[in-house]
């Protein structure tokens, strides 16, 4: 998640998650000019056509659908402390979605072997007690 798309954040964040080397697609926003100097980018300008030979964005968008889709049907609201969840659950659901049912609940119970999840990490709320 980047708080604005302004290009120099946008770039620093492309910098810090993406391996080198790797294959960058996106659309023709203007803030992703200058990222084929860090990865190998291609663009795609919607206002010309959605495909220019392999590269696209029709998967990311069609996730993007699917988070949109889920938050407002299903949670209706989210709060923002929560958001990075929200997306890991989705990311999950899109990388198992050819995967059956029981294969899926296989891998759930075996990432959570060994790990815990505090009230505090969960809610953000610090239950110190107070010192006056």
């Amino acid at each position: 998640m980047v708080k604005n798309l302004g290009k120099r954040i946008l770039k620093d964040h492309v910098k810090g998650r993406v391996v080198q080397k790797s294959k960058v697609y996106t659309d023709a926003l203007w803030t992703y000019k200058g990222l084929d100097k860090i990865d190998e980018h291609a663009a795609v300008d919607h206002a010309v056509g959605y495909v220019n030979g392999k590269v696209h964005t029709n998967g990311l968008e069609n996730f993007w659908s699917l988070l949109k889709r889920t938050i407002k049907g299903t949670y209706v609201s989210i709060d923002p402390f929560h958001t990075q969840a929200y997306l890991d659950e989705q990311v999950f659901r899109f990388n198992y979605r050819k995967v059956d049912d029981r294969m899926r609940f296989t891998d759930v119970v075996r990432q959570i072997v060994g790990r815990r999840l505090t009230y505090r990490d969960l809610t953000g709320a610090d239950l110190s007690p107070a010192t006056t």
